[in-house]
């Protein structure tokens, strides 16, 4: 039973026994002397042992791809693998068995197997956070003991049957009965983690509480599992119980002062605030290793030690989350499926070849199924969920995959269960892990789901992980709340470091027109990964020591404006909804957006590597514009998906990177082309109310297209500069997303074009014309003083609006008036009076400078047009909610 030792010191003894009884040199030519690569040697077990590792991970792997495409999670595609190569399937092929997995190769494959299980425990431990528990007691408990009772109960009284028909009779029965009742009761709950993240219910009431029972449910479930061990390990009951007082002896040690000593360790060597050091690291991982080695000497199988060790691991500063990304991926990709193959090598379904032995299969799969089911739905609806809310926690506590499958091989290691009652129990494992996914969407779509928020959380019990929290400033009034249309709630979304300076530029810009308050959302992408899961969990946490949300904190208190703070873990796919979610629950009247350039030492190997006579684009990198670096194609699907979905008017704000330097004011001033269309509306509006609400000054030129080449009213002649070199001309490229919708409008009709050209004239007539200023609020006129309004007509728009932010960008450095110039632009997707696609086309093949066409269609053509210009200039790129009226 004691397989972790007993394995390495089989390993290590017939090694020694190999090279030292053994005098005579073996021959070491391998493949060029005509050996056999796969032929196992006790001296050199490295060679089998990566044919094996290479063909279990590629198996896993690709099996994985396949099945992830039906939400399932990576251990069905384990499981099955394992199987595969096991006798049920490749194992018929003549010979494979005894060139790929001979027996003697076994222990040594058994042995890293067992380190990656020990390891895997130890990473369960980690994820399993008390304070879950502790929110959620009630319903977690209620809910964990109904969902432990019943099937224990149901799996004792099957277990008679099972073993008066297909067990050993010197099998101890009350053994056997244990080893059943524990694996039908137990919940996989790192499994149970990722089904919850792969259906994006880990905010809901449902998940919450299906994650607090199931940390409950597993913790009982070990301390049943440590019990059926000893009892099996001991030669009497009164062996039994100095085992069981010996293991808790150990727990407690570690519980209490072994926790206090590792917490005293993390903080003396400043990896609570650092991350782990590599003094507390080894100390970690040996810690785990003697535990596991107690525990398994002691009678009780290593993966408990492993998985105490994991308890007491500080959670202070993410420590924990640190811990788990340094090991995951070696657990989970190379360790974890070996495991998975020796329990397929032990695993034959072809012994199940007879009526009888297939009925008992349907029956441990019902009993199993309908006793966790019933269970835990029947204590869920009376605790208040309603039916299909609790049809699906019983779904989802019916979950069995990883767990079960440890506690099956652990009996059938201790030979209480047999190959053929092992391999029904496994068929079981694998059909209820199969079944939960497709059970938990039929009971529960997502049209249904209730978010647990701190605003409207529908059970009172359930507290969410993910509240948000908030730093409220008082916030100065500047009398301009009450305008119509105005923006007085902003949402900040943060999702990238490298996006910081623009975040912290379009912060400012809207914060003296706030008169309301700034919202943070932090977006962090939640992967299969377990330390993405454990994220999720900490959110609460995260909210106060993420550097991006202190930022935006920071610039709060010291501008006086209010600000809110809101953390969502979610996959990347669903950023763009969660985003619109939120921006519903706490009535954001505009989410801001931002893009980042490379960094300035990027921008200059760039430039250092371009021909002499090239002009490199600064933001090729992240645009696609060349040089040695690859665009951020999801950073523009991103955006798009955010402008496709967002209910709310939507600002993208676009930095250079780079400018000029050495500004000790905050003066800006504002450019905006007026074409047309609600997005240009909306930004007129939004540059009247920047300028109105601080000392910005702007300039808004409504640019109308004219079809005579030499005619541009307005304005005097001037002539038009080089945008581009036509020395080195490139082609235009394109990054297309698969299977990524752009925006989508509604049908464009005369009568709706008709309303929007008459908008816009009512909005320009309402702000350039002097008569119509008079009507206006004083504090408004005043702002609209500031502004220049003018009106050019000209064959060439885009050239225009370019030519105009060129002029206020030269004019501001040669009068050094110290002002920062930006651009202002409606993203002009709909409702436009013009196209301007052709001319940005001609624009961009004339020119150094080529945008991807998801680029183009993430900006608009206006902007296109600007960024591809290299004019070092910010632009605001902003789109009118998609419910908005033509007029």
């Amino acid at each position: 039973m004691r397989e972790f030792s007993t394995t390495a010191v089989e390993v290590v003894h017939g090694a020694w026994t190999y090279t030292v009884g053994k005098r005579a040199a073996t021959e070491q030519g391998g493949l060029l002397s005509g050996k056999d690569p796969s032929a196992f040697n006790t001296a050199d077990p490295l060679r089998l042992f990566i044919i094996q590792l290479g063909i279990i991970i590629l198996t896993t792997q690709l099996l994985a791809l396949v099945l992830g495409k039906f939400k399932q999670p990576k251990v069905i595609a384990e499981v099955i693998g394992g199987i595969l190569l096991g006798p049920t399937v490749f194992g018929r092929i003549p010979g494979f068995t005894q060139h790929v997995f001979p027996l003697e190769s076994r222990p040594y494959l058994s042995l890293v197997a067992n380190i990656g299980l020990v390891l895997f425990l130890f990473l369960v431990g980690l994820e399993i956070e008390g304070s879950v528990i502790k929110r959620n007691a009630r319903l977690s408990f209620t809910i964990a003991c109904a969902g432990m009772v019943l099937p224990f109960g149901l799996g004792a009284g099957l277990s008679k049957a099972i073993y008066d028909q297909f067990v050993d009779p010197n099998t101890v029965y009350t053994h056997f009965l244990l080893f059943v009742g524990v694996s039908f009761a137990i919940t996989a709950f790192p499994v149970l983690c990722r089904i919850l993240t792969e259906l994006k219910l880990l905010d809901t009431t449902v998940g919450i509480v299906v994650l607090s029972a199931g940390v409950g449910n597993d913790i009982v479930g070990w301390v049943l599992l440590a019990l059926a061990v000893a009892l099996v390990n001991a030669s009497s009951g009164l062996t039994a119980l100095w085992i069981l007082l010996v293991a808790i002896g150990w727990t407690l040690l570690l519980l209490l002062p072994g926790r206090a000593a590792i917490h005293w360790l993390a903080r003396r060597t400043g990896s609570i605030q650092n991350g782990p050091s590599t003094l507390f690291m080894t100390v970690t991982v040996l810690l785990m290793f003697g535990s596991a080695f107690f525990t398994d000497i002691i009678g009780v199988h290593p993966i408990f030690g492993g998985f105490l060790v994991g308890l007491i691991v500080p959670r202070d500063g993410g420590l924990a989350i640190a811990i788990t990304e340094k090991l995951e991926d070696i657990v989970a990709v190379m360790l974890l499926p070996l495991y998975f193959a020796l329990s397929g090598l032990s695993t034959d379904l072809s012994l199940l070849n007879n009526g009888i032995t297939w009925g008992y299969v349907f029956a441990i799969i019902a009993l199993a199924y309908l006793g966790k089911f019933g269970g835990c739905t029947i204590a869920a609806h009376f605790a208040g969920f309603t039916w299909r809310e609790s049809a699906a926690i019983g779904s989802l506590m019916s979950c069995k995959g990883l767990i079960e499958l440890i506690v099956l091989n652990v009996g059938l290691s201790a030979h209480i269960l047999d190959t053929r009652v092992f391999s029904m129990f496994v068929l079981e494992a694998l059909v209820l892990t199969f079944m939960t996914t497709p059970a938990v969407q039929y009971f529960y779509p997502p049209r249904l789901r209730v978010r647990a928020s701190a605003g409207g959380v529908k059970h009172a019990a359930v507290e969410s992980p993910r509240e948000k929290r908030s730093l409220d400033v008082p916030s100065p009034t500047d009398g301009l709340g009450a305008v119509e249309g105005w923006k007085r709630h902003f949402t900040v979304v943060l999702d990238k470091v490298e996006h910081l300076p623009a975040m912290m530029t379009i912060t400012q810009l809207v914060r003296p027109a706030s008169g309301g308050r700034v919202d943070a959302l932090r977006m962090i992408e939640l992967s299969d990964r377990t330390s993405a899961v454990m994220r999720s969990s900490a959110a609460e946490t995260l909210l106060q020591t993420d550097p991006l949300i202190g930022v935006v904190r920071a610039l709060g208190e010291l501008g006086g404006f209010s600000v809110q703070a809101a953390l969502a873990v979610v996959p990347p796919d669903a950023f763009a909804s969660s985003i619109d979610e939120h921006v519903q629950d706490v009535g954001s009247d505009l989410v801001l957006v931002s893009w980042s350039a490379p960094h300035a030492t990027q921008h200059h190997h760039t430039m250092k590597d371009a021909p002499a006579n090239t002009t490199v684009n600064p933001l090729g990198f992240l645009f696609g514009g060349g040089g040695d670096y690859a665009p951020a194609v999801s950073d523009a699907h991103f955006v798009r998906s955010v402008f496709a979905t967002s209910s709310v008017d939507v600002a993208l704000y676009v930095d250079p990177g780079h400018g000029p330097t050495g500004q000790k004011t905050r003066k800006m001033h504002f450019v905006l082309p007026f074409f047309g269309g609600p997005d240009d509306r909306l930004a007129l509006e939004f540059a009247v109310q920047l300028c109105a609400s601080s000392d910005a000054t702007a300039s808004v030129v409504r640019i109308e297209k004219s079809d005579d080449p030499e005619q541009t009213a307005g304005s005097p002649e001037r002539p038009a500069p080089a945008y581009f070199s036509s020395d080195n001309r490139a082609t235009v490229t394109s990054t297309h997303g698969v299977g990524f919708a752009d925006t989508m409008y509604g049908n464009v009709t005369t009568q709706t074009r008709m309303q929007s050209e008459t908008a816009d004239n009512v909005h320009w007539t309402r702000y350039a014309s002097p008569a119509s200023r008079s009507t206006l609020p004083a504090e408004l006129q005043a702002g609209l003083a500031r502004m220049h309004f003018s009106t050019e007509r000209t064959p060439a728009p885009l050239a225009t609006a370019v030519r105009l932010l060129r002029s206020a960008t030269t004019e501001e450095e040669d009068t050094r008036t110290q002002r920062r110039v930006f651009g202002i632009v409606g993203r002009s997707r709909r409702l436009a009076v013009e196209s301007h696609r052709e001319e940005l086309a001609e624009m961009l093949a004339s020119g150094d400078i080529p945008l991807s066409s998801d680029v183009r269609k993430t900006l608009g053509d206006a902007a296109s047009a600007v960024v591809a210009s290299d004019l070092h200039v910010g632009v605001v790129v902003v789109q009118a909610s998609l419910n908005a009226s033509p007029a």
